[in-house]
């Protein structure tokens, strides 16, 4: 039974852990069932020192543990480092890409309109036009459709935001919310054009933090990550009609319970177990 490979075999530390951290995400190995490590060695034609090291790295992330008289035991979804980026990427590459989504947009809500309302409190003059400048860019990237320079300029921005507010605890989760404007870019839950009040939101968030208005920071940056979760719902229906939500919820016309289809990255994946 094979766990399927990512990228090419160049880096076998490295293509072994996005095998195995990817499958454990999706879900076919079972919370506490034992890998076979002379299994994974024989499978991927890698020495035991390479899949030992893949198990130590995934062990940091809470996603594997040793257990005397057991092996290497697969933790439960509970036990995992759920802030650690490639976790992230696991979790928003499985077939529950929509709830992990909704997840990590509820993270931003209780995060990113409160370090707003404190970058206006406790930025400096020069700290808001930089960010004023910076949504101008951000603006016209959008407006000119260019996805991959208004995808960086995006994650820059909300990192800027998170800097500004002065509280080291919220500059350090940009790798997060980077991470979750990345994901919905690569899986497609991105339109074509942004939205045009998705562009002015950014400029009143940051001409608001430059006039020093807290409040009106504080909401303009809530619609932000409001407009974020419909628009990922909005498009994930048009092109999964039928499927549940994020809480499992189906629409009054459809029957049964329709599967998510699985990450591309995933065909086939299968159990190592004892």
């Amino acid at each position: 039974m094979k766990i399927p490979q990512m990228v090419p075999p160049t880096d076998l530390h490295g293509s072994l852990v996005q095998s195995l951290g990817l499958a454990i995400a999706e879900g076919h190995f079972a919370p506490n069932s034992v890998l076979r490590l002379d299994e994974l060695e024989a499978q991927h034609k890698v020495s035991r020192s390479v899949v030992r090291e893949a198990a130590r790295v995934l062990s940091s992330k809470g996603m594997l543990a040793s257990r005397r008289r057991f092996g290497t035991v697969v933790q439960p979804e509970e036990a995992w480092n759920l802030y650690d980026p490639q976790v992230i990427r696991w979790r928003l590459a499985s077939s529950r890409r929509l709830e992990q989504l909704q997840s990590l947009n509820e993270l931003r809500g209780a995060i990113e309109p409160q370090a707003a309302r404190l970058a206006a409190e406790r930025a400096s003059w020069d700290a808001g036009s930089d960010l004023v400048s910076h949504a101008a860019r951000l603006w016209a990237a959008g407006q000119r459709g260019d996805q991959e320079e208004f995808l960086r300029l995006d994650v820059e921005f909300h990192a800027a935001v998170l800097k500004a507010s002065g509280n080291a605890m919220f500059a350090q989760l940009q790798n997060l919310v980077a991470e979750v404007l990345t994901g919905r870019a690569e899986h497609g839950l991105m339109p074509h054009l942004p939205d045009h009040q998705a562009l002015q939101l950014h400029v009143d968030v940051a001409s608001a933090i430059q006039r020093g208005e807290a409040a009106a920071a504080h909401a303009a940056m809530s619609r932000i990550v409001e407009q974020f979760a419909e628009e990922v719902g909005t498009i994930w229906s048009e092109h999964h009609p039928g499927a549940a939500d994020a809480r499992g919820r189906q629409p009054a016309e459809s029957g049964g319970a329709p599967q998510l289809p699985p990450s591309d990255f995933l065909p086939g994946a299968t159990e190592l177990v004892r």
